[in-house]
């Protein structure tokens, strides 16, 4: 009796890991990480010019009262492209964009804005990705709106999309 149900236990096993992996292949996942930031005042930080003759973006500048979109982007990246269109239309509706570019060349940063528009009214150049890492974003491109005083109200993770326009309108409104 006891010899055959030990026959049986690593077919148990088995099953039972093969149970386990299936949850694992169907369960859902976050594919994204928020920002523990969200509801929090933007820390502090100091970005150049990420082209010359233009300004930085600095903390500072996003406490002065109205609130802005910050986008962080890079000319390398291909999402980016796909969501300059969106970010034009942002702009053109009256928001105000800053951009911070992530580990970027002025050179291919200047050739990006020439190709897929430029709604920016300032672009930081974050070389070592401090300040990325800083806001809580983990990749390119993400989105936040931040309100007047500097507090950080909706993040926007991946690349915008003609439907992710309007609920971005709506946090930048809600920001006022």
């Amino acid at each position: 009796m006891k010899r055959g149900f030990i026959i049986w236990v690593p077919l148990a096993l088995f099953v039972g890991f093969a149970i386990i992996f299936a949850i694992g292949l169907y369960a859902p996942v976050a594919r994204t990480v928020p920002s523990a930031l969200i509801g929090q005042s933007v820390p502090e930080f100091e970005l150049a010019g990420a082209l010359p003759g233009r300004p930085g973006l600095s903390s500072g500048s996003l406490r002065r009262g109205e609130p802005r979109v910050v986008n962080i982007f890079a000319s390398w990246c291909i999402p980016c492209r796909a969501e300059a269109p969106q970010l034009e239309e942002l702009a053109r509706r009256g928001v105000p964009i800053d951009g911070i570019a992530v580990r970027d060349r002025p050179q291919d940063l200047a050739a990006f804005l020439t190709t897929y528009g430029d709604p920016f009214a300032t672009i930081g150049a974050d070389n070592d990705r401090r300040v990325q890492l800083d806001l809580g974003s983990a990749g390119v491109p993400e989105t936040f709106v931040i309100d007047g005083q500097g507090i950080i109200r909706h993040q926007h993770i991946g690349a915008i999309t003609s439907a992710d326009v309007p609920a971005i309108l709506a946090a930048w409104e809600a920001a006022r």
